[in-house]
């Protein structure tokens, strides 16, 4: 069984461009906590700032993921990039809608306690274990592309001028998006917790900070609206979105 707990908050911004979806239940606000078997999905988006209907984009991205019913027989590279095809489609028919786009971040866990995880954009997923936090998403950035290359530093990140481009997202009516999946191999151990969150959480709160927040002996709803209030007192000028999943027998 898996404890899945979410918080999505518009933050300073008007409205909420974030949505996240745990199993059945996609939400653009408040939270949601539910402990269910596999198989599931839970996923973060994040609609893009500058696109139209960002908010639009993220919640029918995330409700076309859970109306697919995921199982452990899911192609879920194909499905997901037939998902970007159906909002590319959309956006095309509505001159409103042009070009919504929106990033994905998220887990898949099957009948077997499989977990694959993917990612489109620069929302993140890390895993929580024995104190420390590590990322398993790759950001498809020009920051991350940079990092790579050796162009800029680790420390220049959040400075860069250009950090908030990002590579073609989910309803992008010029590219389609890379869609980047990863096994965890061994699946979840016992105290593990998986974390899922949008560039409003991750650009504003450290690791380090995540780590003493998460090691508090509090609820775990309490710790993500810890989080997102950490995110909002050191300055988040973006909406924020947070999942925690955790595993146990």
């Amino acid at each position: 069984m898996y404890y899945c707990c979410g918080v999505t908050e518009k933050g300073v911004m008007p409205h909420n461009e974030d949505a996240l979806l745990i199993r059945d239940t996609v939400i653009d606000s408040g939270s949601s906590e539910q402990t269910i078997a596999a198989p599931f999905i839970a996923a973060v988006s994040d609609g893009v700032s500058g696109e139209r209907s960002g908010e639009l984009a993220s919640k029918m991205c995330l409700e076309l993921i859970r109306d697919m019913g995921y199982t452990g027989e899911a192609k879920l590279d194909d499905e997901l990039l037939a998902i970007h095809s159906r909002l590319a489609e959309y956006s095309r028919s509505d001159p409103e809608m042009h070009n919504m786009q929106a990033t994905l971040c998220g887990i898949a866990i099957d009948e077997q306690n499989n977990i694959l995880t993917f990612n489109v954009g620069d929302s993140r997923l890390y895993r929580y274990r024995g104190g420390r936090i590590r990322q398993l998403s790759r950001d498809q950035s020009l920051v991350q592309l940079l990092i790579d290359e050796g162009a800029i530093s680790h420390e220049e990140r959040n400075t860069y001028v250009h950090r908030n481009i990002i590579f073609p997202v989910f309803g992008n009516v010029k590219s389609a998006p890379k869609v980047d999946t990863v096994s965890i191999e061994g699946g979840m151990e016992y105290g593990d917790l998986l974390l899922l969150c949008t560039d409003g959480l991750s650009d504003y709160v450290s690791v380090l900070d995540i780590e003493e927040i998460l090691e508090l002996p509090k609820s775990l709803k309490t710790r993500l609206h810890l989080l997102v209030n950490k995110a909002l007192e050191n300055g988040s000028k973006d909406n924020i979105t947070v999942i925690a999943v955790v595993y146990y027998e």
